[in-house]
């Protein structure tokens, strides 16, 4: 039985990590399993955002090294990196969501430990409860984060926050993740928020969505005058793209609704009033 399992339904895949009972924790198959996701994900034409979640009463508690340390012998080749990638197979389970070219969403409850961290932190919004326990849990092991998560707290925190939560493995709550960084926003219900979010954004371009993402992940950290360059050379295939003309066409249609009930009200306010 997978344990990642993707669905997807009026252009929202929801990509949920299905092994509950070790509160999702990653075996060696299942982050061959989150790579298959990304890349039929990415893939997929019809697919105009992603929600990742959890199943049961965690997110993802990292790593189940108890059952990867089993065979030690079949890590080699999971962490050897593929060239044309740039990625081994720990880093790719997180950073191909990076290359999905629409907005992922990441909803977490429960554990957000090491390698599910990683996960979440590859999304481009993260939703999270209050209570839900963060941790970049690897340097409990002496470890490092080593699945693309120093590229993206470089990203999201300053570097001494980066360093801090790497070398001490401390617990934050939901609510100090998103003071932190880590997470975007609370919520009591994450995934029915992401969900939420998910379904706005499908009203949107695809085109728009997918080079805010791309210029974004980009330019963040080049000079301005290189953001400069990838700005006009986005926006001048969009302003000739028919995604365009049809949202523009749309935004057009609801304002020019929204004008006329405007004016119907004010014409029913001040209309003569006729006695009894």
């Amino acid at each position: 039985m997978a344990n990642v399992e993707t669905t997807i339904t009026g252009g929202i895949a929801h990509v949920k990590l299905n092994r509950p009972e070790k509160l999702n924790g990653l075996t060696l198959p299942m982050l061959g399993e989150l790579v298959a996701a990304a890349h039929h994900v990415r893939r997929n034409k019809g697919v105009r955002a992603v929600v990742i979640s959890g199943e049961g009463r965690s997110f993802c508690a990292g790593l189940d090294f108890g059952e990867v340390m089993a065979k030690p012998v079949k890590i080699v080749p999971v962490f050897l990196p593929r060239p044309w990638r740039g990625t081994n197979t720990f880093q790719e389970a997180c950073w191909a969501w990076r290359r999905v070219p629409v907005p992922v969403i990441v909803a977490v409850h429960g554990h957000c430990y090491g390698g599910g961290l990683q996960i979440a932190l590859a999304g481009d919004y993260r939703y999270t409860t209050s209570d839900a326990q963060w941790s970049v849990l690897e340097g409990k092991w002496g470890l490092i984060p080593d699945m693309s998560g120093v590229q993206s707290l470089k990203e999201l925190v300053g570097i001494d926050v980066a360093k801090k939560l790497t070398m001490t493995a401390e617990m934050l709550s939901g609510e100090r993740a998103v003071e932190l960084g880590l997470a975007s926003e609370v919520a009591d219900d994450p995934l029915a928020a992401a969900m939420d979010l998910a379904h706005e954004l499908t009203q949107k371009s695809p085109d728009q969505l997918a080079a805010a993402k791309r210029l974004f992940n980009r330019s963040w950290n080049t000079s301005a005058r290189t953001t400069f360059r990838r700005e006009r050379a986005e926006q001048l295939v969009l302003l000739m793209a028919q995604n365009t003309a049809k949202a523009r066409k749309a935004a057009f249609a609801k304002a020019g609704a929204k004008q006329a009930q405007l004016a119907e009200a004010r014409a029913a306010k001040y209309s003569p009033r006729v006695l009894p």
